[in-house]
């Protein structure tokens, strides 16, 4: 039997994530994101951090995660 798979599109590049439900913030967490200044874009919207929690991850949706980066 083949585990359960959520397939996403990550900036550009198709991952595979274990399991049929994830939501944004946990992606973020499984990532390495959590505590760092990101932005997300969940199927062509941003989301503000508030919503992190709120969304739920479904096969073919499509992200975009930027970093942003410090210095000068």
């Amino acid at each position: 039997m083949t585990a359960a798979m959520l397939e996403l599109t990550l900036n550009g590049t198709s991952r595979r994530f274990s399991g049929t439900s994830l939501t944004l913030a946990a992606l973020i967490e499984q990532l390495g994101y959590t505590g760092k200044r990101i932005a997300v874009e969940h199927n062509g919207e941003i989301v503000p951090r508030s919503q992190y929690g709120n969304i739920l991850l479904a096969n073919g949706d499509q992200l975009e995660i930027v970093v942003a980066v410090g210095g000068g």
